[in-house]
């Protein structure tokens, strides 16, 4: 599965849906998501068959990363059946990632 990129008008429609959704809150400017982004290409050609990876870019898109209480970038947030299950604030190697990620398959 590719990585998709997600707005305040189709997050609904992209993430809060059956299955398993790990969405990415970050910004260009960010030098920790620039970190994180390549990690994420790692774990959706690894486990992207199981789980989909979301970015919502914080700064054009405010009113979902309010709504979930993103206040520090990059923050990580897994989505189980549409509902938010797990949270990871600020950089994590690909392990801990996929831990977060396994704990809830």
């Amino acid at each position: 599965m590719a990585i998709v990129n997600v707005s305040d008008q189709d997050f609904n429609v992209e993430v809060e849906k059956e299955g398993t959704v790990l969405v990415d809150f970050w910004a260009p400017w960010c030098g920790p998501c620039k970190m994180i982004a390549p990690v994420l290409e790692e774990i959706d050609q690894e486990i992207g068959d199981n789980v989909k990876i979301a970015k919502v870019n914080v700064d054009d898109n405010q009113e979902t990363a309010s709504r979930f209480g993103v206040m520090s970038i990059p923050t990580l947030i897994l989505f189980k059946d549409g509902e938010p299950v797990d949270k990871v604030v600020g950089f994590q190697p690909k392990d801990a990632l996929k831990a977060v990620i396994s704990r809830h398959m």
